[in-house]
């Protein structure tokens, strides 16, 4: 059966994501890896990262577009560090 293009493939949670970084890090981490699987993993990790990445962006975003001031919706910056 062939690979789904891109496009086409459903974006995975970020969760999903997220677990699967983690496990390619640990695998990298292991350091018995040939040059080849390394350089795969790699590439995998980045692909997973920017997901993560711009999933957070998106949720940054609908966060700031929810923020209420003085009754009406306000966007605002996220800040976490806000009390």
């Amino acid at each position: 059966m062939p690979e789904e293009p891109p496009a086409t493939r459903p974006i995975e949670s970020f969760e999903a994501c997220l677990d699967q970084l983690e496990k390619v890090v640990k695998e990298l981490e292991s350091g018995e890896l040939p040059l080849e699987r390394s350089v795969e993993l790699f590439e995998k990790g980045m692909a997973l990262s920017d997901t993560c990445r711009k999933q957070l962006e998106d949720a940054e975003t609908r966060v700031e577009m929810l923020i209420r001031k003085e009754g009406k919706l306000q966007p605002e910056p996220f800040r976490a560090d806000k009390t």
